[in-house]
């Protein structure tokens, strides 16, 4: 039988190389994103999704329910981020990181739970190792992955009845365009290329399901970059 995946933040990015992996895995993806995405398959669903918006978050799961009522993949992938110090951070930005990385969950898993199956459906969030290690300049950051790793360990407890899997993938730096933006001066060849992402992620994805990884940390050989 066809699985069916949900990928918030497919538009770009790892979010756009997910929906790909897992197309090519045989999923029908239904792919959740503010601009839309460049990916065209049969099997791929484009529908706008404002994850901050909870009238949008209804209607991106009324448009999934016209498709299917069961989910076997979920991926929570939508997230911003910048860099900025203390001083420099602004009261919006601050409530922005929250809004996308830690509200933006709630108001996904608010509506996940009739979509579970039991014993089968597998809910992977795309974290950071800021959710765990506090790093400079991106205090709104920390604070809404911080907060996002909490919220999803407290549902994994929640949800114990419904036997499905947890995995939250915690990785270092990956080199994407995002960096082209934040004007850092970190190395980039130090950072995770988005094809040692992917090898992780297709590992614990075709896994056998009596496995869970439920949490996985990884970073580029070099360690954390400073």
């Amino acid at each position: 039988m066809e699985k069916c995946a949900l990928v918030t933040g497919s538009s770009s990015g790892l979010g756009l190389e997910i929906s790909k992996f897992l197309i090519d895995s045989g999923y029908t993806v239904f792919g959740g994103s503010r601009s839309g995405t460049e990916l065209e398959h049969e099997n791929f669903y484009d529908v706008e999704l404002d994850i901050t918006s909870e009238d949008s978050v209804e209607e991106f799961f009324e448009t999934v329910r016209e498709f299917t009522t069961k989910l076997d993949l979920i991926v929570n992938n939508a997230g911003i981020c910048e860099m900025n110090s203390l001083s420099d951070t602004s009261l919006e930005q601050f409530e922005a990181h929250l809004a996308t990385n830690t509200i933006g969950p709630f108001l996904l898993f608010k509506r996940l739970e009739p979509f579970l199956i039991k014993n089968e459906t597998h809910i992977v969030s795309i974290l950071s190792t800021a959710a765990k290690f506090g790093y400079p300049n991106v205090s709104a950051y920390n604070a809404s992955k911080f907060g996002q790793l909490g919220f999803l360990e407290s549902i994994k407890k929640e949800w114990k009845e419904h036997k499905v899997r947890f995995t939250n993938l915690l990785p270092g730096a990956i080199d994407t365009p995002l960096w082209d933006k934040m004007g850092s001066k970190f190395s980039r060849e130090k950072m995770l290329k988005t094809s040692d992402f992917m090898s992780v992620f297709g590992f614990v994805i075709n896994a056998p399901s009596t496995i869970q990884f439920p949490e996985l940390t990884f970073l580029h050989k070099d360690g954390f970059i400073e």
